[in-house]
């Protein structure tokens, strides 16, 4: 593939650009037996988008490795949507709410938000695609395709796969210093040019920071709690306001590994502090992204609206587009009243 290949997308698709998701009968023919193409799985979640428009959110040409943690992978004709994140319905009920990746061939470029196709016509042509017998895929295969059954010390387990358990293996490795997902950052609109420079210059400076063993990476994040880590039951519901705590605050309530009870508070969550969202919900059960196992959580586990992962403070995932949910312990949080958003103390995005 050519400098030239990699810095330009398929259909050239970019921030803001108006698509519609193809048919069933389309998808499902894009895939094989294990619904996937390129190996990245078309989930059961995502058959109720279809015939449906939406602008893309992100150009994701590249993507971060949760599963390995070996950085940045490569990501090929590939977007995300906005508004499109994973129910979790046919996967358990997990309540990770990843952002979907969407191939390009499942998606057609239109000219602007018009009406949606009637979703009879849609059904109609997923009976069609599931009555063909020469169909690699068709509805029952994607769900059989979503888990196995395996034996764990004598009793029954699910094994669960969806696109984040398959990232790896849809992906290929990605240098960070590679300059040319650096170009499709700005080409695709992923990231503003002031935007870019900003975080270009902070990542140099870390760079040098990390050559000397005294030196001190910006932003910087380091735990001062000793001995086990302190709790707080705030009992929070979605909907509800809070305001993220301080970063002097936060910093002890963390252990050395940067971790409260088992959570790891991560660089990324610093912009968020001292500012007030709304809960989005709580997790109880996510699925484990290595092993494909549910996992259920222990103790208290917070996403609030619209607050995820932005690539911009890491590192070597500069700029990764998949915007993971933060997860919150309560004890980082503060619960405020409706009458304080009627005084100015609530970010904009509350309001509209």
């Amino acid at each position: 593939m050519s400098d030239l290949q990699f810095c330009t997308n398929k259909r050239h698709l970019r921030v803001g650009d108006w698509v519609e998701v193809e048919s069933p009968d389309k998808i499902l023919a894009s895939l094989d037996e294990q619904g996937c193409l390129e190996r990245l799985p078309f989930m059961p979640e995502m058959l109720k988008y279809c015939g449906q428009r939406f602008r893309v959110l992100k150009s994701a040409h590249k993507t971060c490795d949760t599963i390995h943690k070996t950085g940045l992978r490569r990501m090929e004709n590939a977007v995300h949507l906005e508004g499109i994140r994973c129910d979790g319905e046919a996967h358990g009920g997990c309540q990770a709410g990843c952002l979907l990746f969407m191939k390009e061939a499942w998606l057609k470029p239109v000219a602007g938000p018009e009406p949606n196709r009637d979703v009879a016509v849609s059904s109609a042509e997923t009976r069609r695609s599931n009555s063909d017998a020469n169909r690699r895929c068709d509805q029952k295969r994607l769900m059989r395709a979503t888990r196995v059954t395996a034996k764990d010390e004598g009793s029954e387990i699910e094994i669960y796969r969806c696109q984040a358990t398959e990232l790896f293996r849809a992906t290929t490795p990605l240098k960070w210093w590679d300059p040319r997902h650096y170009i499709k950052d700005i080409v695709s609109r992923n990231v503003r040019i002031r935007e870019f420079f900003y975080y270009v210059l902070i990542a140099a400076f870390n760079v040098v920071m990390r050559m000397n063993w005294r030196g001190q990476p910006y932003p910087n994040v380091r735990g001062l709690a000793r001995g086990k880590t302190p709790t707080e039951i705030l009992n929070l519901q979605p909907g509800e306001l809070v305001r993220v705590r301080s970063k002097k605050e936060i910093m002890k309530t963390l252990n050395e590994d940067q971790r409260n009870r088992g959570l790891y508070f991560d660089v990324e969550m610093l912009p968020f502090c001292g500012k007030t969202y709304r809960v989005l919900r709580r997790v109880e059960r996510i699925i484990n992204e290595k092993s494909g196992v549910m996992m259920h959580m222990p103790n208290d586990c917070i996403i609030l609206n619209d607050v995820g992962c932005g690539g911009c403070l890491s590192r070597s995932r500069l700029f990764c587009p998949r915007n993971i949910y933060s997860f919150w312990r309560e004890i980082w949080l503060k619960r405020i009243d409706e009458k304080s958003s009627r005084t100015g103390n609530v970010t904009p995005e509350l309001r509209a």
